[in-house]
C-alpha cells in the first residue's frame, strides 16, 4: 500500500518506506508504566506521514531506514494524519539507513585528502 493511499480510522495497514527525520523522544508514566515515544516521517514516492514510535522501536530505528509496517494503524492527532504499529502491529528494518556509512565515508575524505596533501607537501620539496 502507498503512504498516499492511508486514510484516517484505517486499520490493517501494511505499507514500507524509509524514515526521515526522527524527532525528539519523550517519556511517561501510564499505570505505573515508562514509556517512550518519538514522531518520524515515513516516507515513499508517493508522500509521506507522520508515524509515531513506540518504546523499544524508538531505539531501533534511525534516520535513513527502510522499514515495513505491518498490520498498522491511521488515526489522527491534533489534525493531522498519522501512522503507528498500535497494539498488533509490527515493524520491520528492511535495509539499514546510509547514516553511519555517510560518517564513514566523510572521515574516508578526510584521510584522503590529508592523504593527498602530503602527497604534494611531497611533490613540491
Amino acid at each position: 500500500m502507498k503512504i498516499s493511499e492511508l486514510k484516517i480510522g484505517q486499520g490493517n495497514v501494511d505499507v514500507e518506506g524509509t524514515i526521515k527525520e526522527i524527532g525528539e523522544t519523550r517519556t511517561f508514566n501510564k499505570f505505573g508504566r515508562e514509556l517512550s515515544v518519538a514522531n518520524a516521517i515515513l516516507k515513499d514516492d508517493s508522500g509521506s506521514i507522520k508515524l509515531t514510535l513506540w518504546n523499544d522501536d524508538v531505539a531501533r530505528f534511525k534516520d535513513g531506514d527502510k522499514i515495513k509496517l505491518t498490520n498498522g494503524y491511521v488515526n489522527e492527532f491534533q489534525g493531522e494524519k498519522q501512522l503507528t504499529s498500535g497494539k498488533f502491529g509490527k515493524i520491520e528494518l528492511v535495509e539499514k539507513g546510509s547514516g553511519q556509512s555517510k560518517l564513514t565515508e566523510d572521515s574516508n575524505e578526510e584521510s584522503d585528502e590529508e592523504s593527498s596533501e602530503e602527497s604534494i607537501e611531497e611533490v613540491e620539496f
